[in-house]
């Protein structure tokens, strides 16, 4: 491979304008969909739980915002009909608002930083700028915003997104790799993301999932609140439990030691997010030095990205959960020390731990100034998470000088927020006249 210099790696950014324009990134048409969305979705159906098809259609009724975090197909076949840039760097794939969240790091320490990579894949850099402007113009209708303040708001995100990736270009690049954003404290929704992630304490967990099974409380195992968590069947339990020696074999050393102190305890199946609905999802409840030591392991089912079939040469891992964990090691500064991936019956899974100090924003956090200032931190992590696994040189050189790429952004926003709009009434339409659900089995 032929080393470049940094000019020449500017230089090829600000070529790739003559395959797309940046005011060209403003462009959505409809009318170009190859396959109805209802379809798409349908689709993703396939292989998860039956039972709880229905459930995630519901969930992604309630609110345009809700359909958007649950329509990855959808929108992953509309930015694959678009031009792209073809600067490539680790995508988060869902990047929308309610994906960045407060989490422990390895240390100890609360960190903020873009926390769910079920659809991660190398792919077009302004793929995930796209969806995190749609977002946030859902978002600021959701929240109550005019439409001139989400679109101000979208015009900072890419504003905050642009100045740090020029930072980023003149940065040696082993400050890159280890950037530290300072900026966060500032933005009333990731205060309160943190307050709530420093409650939500292992012992909080316990307290929220299991209960006693004795009076002495010296034995506990995994309520039953269904739909959301139940317990599992013992043939199941021990499949789980089974799939965690693979897990031990790939995790550091280290990290091997310190889970060998912990005993498996119980197992549940536990629905999570919006866009996972329907996959196998289990927690295992562990002991260390007894009931005040627990630890709770995720085992979240993991098929193939959204943006897979759209990408053949993004090279994805031969396993989706392997493809998962790392795309979340190269895009965050700090990730789960037991972050990992293993397999049950053919099915691919992600290993992390569960609600350890995590806490996400809600819709109701982004009111008054605090979309503006939310939406710059989500620009500038971002940026970092592309910086860290791209050349920050090469996608500042297409972003170049000016607002102009910022408006196209805030305008490509509006129209995919209008049109999300649109795709959820069809859904709502179907869900009541059941053709979405007869199709889906």
């Amino acid at each position: 491979m032929k080393w470049a210099t940094p000019k020449e790696r500017s230089h090829l950014g600000q070529a790739r304008r003559k395959q797309v324009g940046r005011q060209e990134h403003s462009a959505f048409n409809p009318k170009k969909r190859k396959i109805p969305p209802l379809a798409l979705l349908q689709r993703s159906m396939l292989g998860r739980v039956p039972a709880l098809i229905k459930l995630k259609y519901e969930l992604m009724c309630q609110s345009p915002f809700g359909y958007f975090r649950g329509a990855v197909p959808v929108m992953a076949a509309d930015l694959s009909a678009l031009p792209a840039t073809g600067i490539i760097s680790q995508l988060c794939g869902d990047a929308h608002v309610r994906n960045l969240g407060a989490y422990a790091a390895p240390d100890g320490r609360l960190v903020f930083d873009i926390n769910d990579f079920d659809e991660t894949i190398r792919g077009p850099f302004e793929w995930d700028l796209k969806r995190m402007a749609a977002s946030i113009t859902l978002a600021g209708r959701a929240s109550d915003h005019k439409e001139s303040s989400s679109r101000q708001a979208v015009e900072k995100c890419i504003e905050r997104y642009c100045a740090q990736m020029h930072a980023f270009a003149h940065m040696p690049c082993l400050e890159v790799g280890r950037y530290q954003v300072h900026r966060m404290g500032q933005a009333a929704p990731v205060h309160k993301a943190l307050l709530k992630a420093e409650r939500s304490t292992p012992q909080h967990t316990l307290e929220t999932l299991t209960e006693r099974t004795s009076k002495s409380g010296a034995t506990r195992r995994f309520k039953q609140i269904p739909p959301t968590l139940t317990r599992v069947t013992r043939a199941q339990a021990e499949a789980v439990l089974a799939s965690l020696g693979a897990y031990r074999e790939m995790l550091l050393p280290e990290r091997r030691h310190l889970l060998s102190f912990y005993r498996p305890v119980d197992v549940a199946f536990k629905v999570v997010g919006m866009g996972s609905v329907g996959l196998r999802d289990y927690c295992v409840y562990f002991e260390g030095n007894g009931p005040a030591d627990p630890l709770f392991l995720q085992i979240k089912e993991e098929p193939n990205s959204a943006y897979t079939h759209y990408l053949p040469d993004a090279h994805p891992a031969h396993h989706n959960g392997q493809r998962t964990a790392e795309g979340q090691r190269a895009m965050q500064l700090q990730s789960d020390p037991f972050l990992g991936w293993t397999h049950i019956r053919g099915r691919q899974f992600l290993v992390r731990q569960l609600n350890d100090h995590k806490g996400s924003i809600e819709l109701e956090d982004l009111s008054g100034g605090g979309l503006e200032a939310y939406a710059e931190v989500c620009g500038e992590l971002l940026a970092r998470g592309h910086a860290r696994s791209s050349d920050p040189l090469t996608i500042a050189g297409y972003l170049g000088s000016g607002d102009g790429f910022a408006q196209a952004l805030a305008k490509f926003g509006a129209l995919y927020a209008d049109q999300t709009e649109k795709d959820w009434e069809d859904l709502r339409r179907s869900c009541k006249t059941g053709t979405k659900a007869k199709s889906a089995k």
